[in-house]
């Protein structure tokens, strides 16, 4: 990823946030059970990373599938999310290019990061998702503060929809992605906001 603070947002990223959740708690999750779906235009990755320790550079992934499996309590909630590392947007076409270069991110070798979730615990709005992400052919433990941002039902179509933003760090060391020592930061920031929307209820056959 170029440069260390950049937004991401949906583009050709596979990103899965599965989360397993094997939390012990039993608070009861303000969400019907079932799969939810993302909604891709209320959606967005993005990341910072920092450039020769003085300023921060912000992107996004503008291609991203996220899935969001709600049980009776969070131990039987799943994240997953699957983000196309070709899709980073930096707003610099040219400094796109060399990030998706082997020098980089090498997205021909390293086409997707994924996540799925292992643990989620937490009440109200603040929780906490742990899981492991992989790139390329390398996982490493990650664990995102989520805040939950409430639920609301749209009057247009009476979708319902709810609203989560993410936030976390990944060390591209740890992913083998060293290019650039001294010019960026280990350290990449990572914030998702996404919304989900409820499974629709099954229609009582009419006659």
């Amino acid at each position: 990823m170029a440069d260390n603070d950049s937004a991401t947002t949906p583009t050709s990223t596979s990103t899965s946030f599965s989360a397993t959740a094997t939390a012990t708690s039993t608070v009861a999750l303000p969400l019907v059970p079932g799969d939810w779906t993302l909604d891709r235009l209320h959606s967005a990755v993005g990341f910072t990373i920092r450039h020769l320790g003085i300023a921060k550079v912000r992107g996004r992934f503008t291609q991203v599938e996220a899935g969001l499996h709600v049980g009776e309590t969070p131990a039987d909630v799943r994240v997953t999310a699957t983000i196309s590392l070709a899709s980073i947007d930096t707003g610099n076409a040219d400094r796109d290019a060399h990030t998706r270069s082997a020098d980089l991110l090498d997205v021909e070798r390293r086409p997707t990061m994924v996540f799925r979730s292992t643990r989620v615990s937490g009440s109200d709005e603040d929780w906490s998702l742990e899981g492991e992400v992989t790139i390329g052919d390398v996982t490493r433990p990650l664990t995102l503060d989520v805040e939950f941002g409430g639920v609301v039902d749209v009057p247009a179509d009476g979708s319902r929809h709810a609203g989560f933003e993410a936030t976390g760090e990944i060390r591209r060391s740890d992913f083998g992605l060293d290019f650039g020592g001294g010019l960026l930061s280990d350290v990449v920031k990572v914030q998702l906001d996404m919304q989900f929307v409820a499974p629709r209820e099954p229609q009582d056959q009419a006659g």
